[in-house]
């Protein structure tokens, strides 16, 4: 049998951190009534902001997605006005 081990990072705000962190405390004794965790712990520590926000990949992919949208829609309409100017 192997062990797994898991990191999760979470960015929030300084104000909620303790409640927060309580929450992820409670979720975790409730894993720990299911499955068999070992070790582990939650820990907390400030970042500075750069300043810009960053695009998340999200973003990015539904601007590809409407981008790719876009682009069959400009194709049908071609097709469409092409096959009117045969008939």
């Amino acid at each position: 049998m192997g062990y797994q081990k898991i990191n999760v990072e979470l960015i929030v705000f300084s104000e909620e951190a303790d409640a927060v962190v309580a929450e992820l405390n409670s979720s975790i004794d409730r894993l720990e009534e299911t499955y068999a965790i070992f070790g582990g712990g939650i820990e907390t520590v400030p970042v500075a902001h750069s300043g810009t926000w960053r695009r998340s990949a999200l973003t990015h992919a539904l601007d590809a997605g409407n981008a790719a949208t876009s682009a069959v829609k400009l194709a049908a309409q071609n097709v469409v006005d092409a096959y009117k100017k045969v008939i």
